[in-house]
């Protein structure tokens, strides 16, 4: 089952970003009320039980199950890898994405793991962005189709969304965008992605400090910060991460490039990820930074760098965990235990 986007057009997108539903708050004074009750010191669980009332007030129920898990991995090409910022040649995208849908890779085996769906969205990966060394990665008309694909991948009956990404080159994208948005140029943002030596790293700083330098008169708008600097599966995870709001459907955030595409809906609203939770934070040096930027406290700190979702998916574990003690513990009543 999918949602039809509701824009066509940027400011239809913007209206989207302004209007944006809140979480149940019966549902969250019921579940911060249950929480009082359980059998267990107050906050025992920590974090646990934060995200356990978080569930609750998005999905409106003050006792929840998670159920119907959804992970969905956009894959895109970019036109700035003819820079030589990545390891791997662009080939690689299309032969990943049938390794996704062959079932082979890490994040098919994570997402079964923790009884999540594998969903995989091709964004016309023969048509790479165009180099944003040179011109706008994308055009307008470009960037609303990649998000309305990201918002029409979404369940909008999914308890839960997952969004990874695929797309050679696009560490670069995520460190421009987060240049863009957060301030700095490539020493701050750039990393060393898919496994670049010192000379790919130094190549890579260059093209995001070029890019910035040919955009620089319209990045003050994050919307055009995307549309210049990022690509087709950096969009739809945008479009993905604002349907799972507008459907009130929590999300776990995965790495650098999907926290970089989140980083653009809150530049634009403050308060837009508040249906989101960091999943981890990755080995991808600025993504710590990044996450602080976005008020994000990760779950999981694992030394993962790989993408596609993958830290997001093992975080599933986490607030599964939390779920489970949330609703299935007894309270002091139910299990005739003294309280403190």
């Amino acid at each position: 089952m999918t949602a039809k986007a509701p824009f066509s057009d940027l400011n239809e997108i913007r209206a989207a970003l302004a209007n944006l539903p809140q979480p149940d708050s019966e549902a969250l004074a019921a579940a911060q009320a249950r929480n009082g009750m359980l059998t267990k010191p107050p906050a025992a669980l920590g974090r646990l039980e934060d995200l356990a009332i978080w569930y609750a007030g998005w999905v409106g129920n003050a006792r929840p199950n998670l159920e119907n898990l959804q992970g969905i991995v956009f894959a895109g090409n970019h036109g700035v890898a003819a820079k030589g910022v990545s390891a791997f040649p662009i080939e690689v995208t299309v032969q990943m994405v049938a390794n996704f849908r062959a079932g082979g890779a890490a994040i098919n085996q994570l997402l079964t793991a923790f009884g999540a769906r594998t969903d995989i969205v091709e964004l016309e990966l023969d048509c790479p962005t165009a180099d944003f060394t040179e011109a706008p990665a994308m055009s307008e008309q470009d960037l609303v189709a990649a998000m309305a694909a990201g918002w029409e991948a979404v369940d909008p009956k999914a308890g839960l969304v997952v969004t990874g990404e695929m797309g050679i080159g696009n560490t670069t994208s995520a460190a421009a965008i987060a240049a863009a948005l957060h301030g700095g140029g490539g020493e701050a943002w750039v990393g060393r992605g898919s496994g670049v030596d010192d000379e790919g790293l130094a190549r890579k700083r260059d093209v995001v400090d070029a890019g910035l330098a040919l955009h620089a008169d319209a990045l003050s708008d994050p919307l055009e910060v995307l549309r210049r600097l990022g690509g087709r599966e950096i969009a739809a995870m945008a479009g993905a991460i604002l349907a799972a709001r507008h459907h009130r459907i929590p999300v776990i955030l995965d790495g650098f490039i999907c926290t970089a595409a989140a980083s653009v809906l809150e530049s634009v609203t403050p308060g837009a990820l508040d249906h989101t939770v960091a999943g981890h934070v990755s080995a991808e040096g600025a993504h710590s930074m990044m996450l602080e930027k976005i008020g994000k406290v990760p779950l999981l700190s694992l030394g993962l760098r790989l993408g596609e979702g993958s830290g997001a998916a093992l975080a599933i574990g986490v607030l599964k965990g939390a779920i489970a003690c949330h609703s299935g513990m007894a309270t002091f009543g139910e299990a005739g235990v003294s309280g403190g």
